[in-house]
């Protein structure tokens, strides 16, 4: 099994387009369309994410939500239109992104701790066993002692991070990957669905830890949600994705009953509930909309 997953760029070594001024926004897609299979899953994506900024890209399965965060990474090339990921074209900036992947599970027999699984996010992709206890003798092994500890303690992780990570809860796992996903200071950190799989009160948790790391670290954020009421309240925009087409603005602008029934072309009712949730009523239900994907209910939360 693997432990963690490092983003390798396929792209040349250097940018033909050259980078661009430092003042661009973390995100900049222009007309962009992509094709997987012969089939184009979504097309005429116009998107600009500022630096610092909170969103998270919804819509129903199979759309290409997670499509969207491997274009991001270099990994899939757009079929038209153009993309740029911290001033450059898609994989020339890897080093600067944090990645999370779709939830895995680890079995409950695995002994690695946590510290080491954070540990990999640093030099997870170097050959070799590292020498115990070198890091203390070099100022760069210091600092990167120093970090690892330091962002343990950013998400909360310090009074089990040396527990066996077949050992930890749900919610402990997630927040020792978040802390792998940030322990070399990225400046974009792509989390595909990081609350699938938890309770209602993880995900709270997790929507919020996020949102305090967004802020405190001043990294942009772009997650891949199911359900967006966890993280509502700290989001600065959403994108949203469906056969369709494709939307995007702040919630209040984009969770609409008119923008729902033209993105699922069908008459689509958004309710907002007495404690805040969102409630998508459809006739005929919206596929897979924001209800629990497990529930063959006509009625879900947003």
């Amino acid at each position: 099994m693997r432990l963690v997953e490092r983003v390798r760029s396929t792209a040349p070594a250097e940018d033909p387009e050259g980078p661009v001024p430092e003042e661009t926004a973390a995100l900049d897609l222009r007309s962009a369309s992509v094709r997987v299979g012969g089939r184009t899953l979504w097309s005429g994506v116009d998107l600009t994410v500022g630096a610092g900024e909170f969103i998270a890209v919804l819509g129903p399965n199979g759309v290409g939500k997670s499509t969207l965060v491997k274009v991001l990474l270099g990994l899939l090339p757009v079929d038209a239109g153009t993309v740029r990921v911290l001033g450059h074209r898609p994989g020339h900036a890897n080093h600067r992104i944090g990645y999370l992947p779709q939830r895995r599970s680890f079995e409950a027999s695995l002994r690695i701790r946590g510290i080491d699984l954070v540990r990999l996010g640093q030099d997870g992709d170097r050959w070799g066993l590292p020498i115990p206890g070198a890091r203390r003798f070099t100022a760069r092994g210091r600092a990167a002692e120093q970090r690892l500890h330091e962002v343990i303690d950013l998400v909360g992780a310090s009074s089990y991070a040396r527990r066996p990570i077949g050992e930890c809860s749900g919610g402990e796992q997630q927040r020792l990957l978040i802390a792998q996903a940030l322990v070399r200071r990225p400046e974009l950190l792509l989390l595909d669905e990081p609350l699938d799989s938890l309770d209602l009160p993880n995900q709270a948790a997790a929507a919020a830890l996020i949102s305090r790391i967004c802020r405190t670290e001043g990294v942009t954020v772009v997650m891949i949600a199911h359900d967006v009421n966890p993280i509502l309240a700290h989001l600065d925009r959403v994108v949203y994705i469906s056969s369709g087409g494709t939307a995007s603005g702040t919630p209040a602008e984009v969770i609409t009953s008119e923008t729902l029934t033209r993105l699922y072309q069908t008459p689509i009712e958004v309710l907002t509930a007495s404690d805040g949730r969102l409630v998508v009523v459809g006739q005929p239900e919206p596929p897979a909309l924001h209800s629990d994907r497990h529930a063959g209910q006509r009625r879900g939360g947003l």
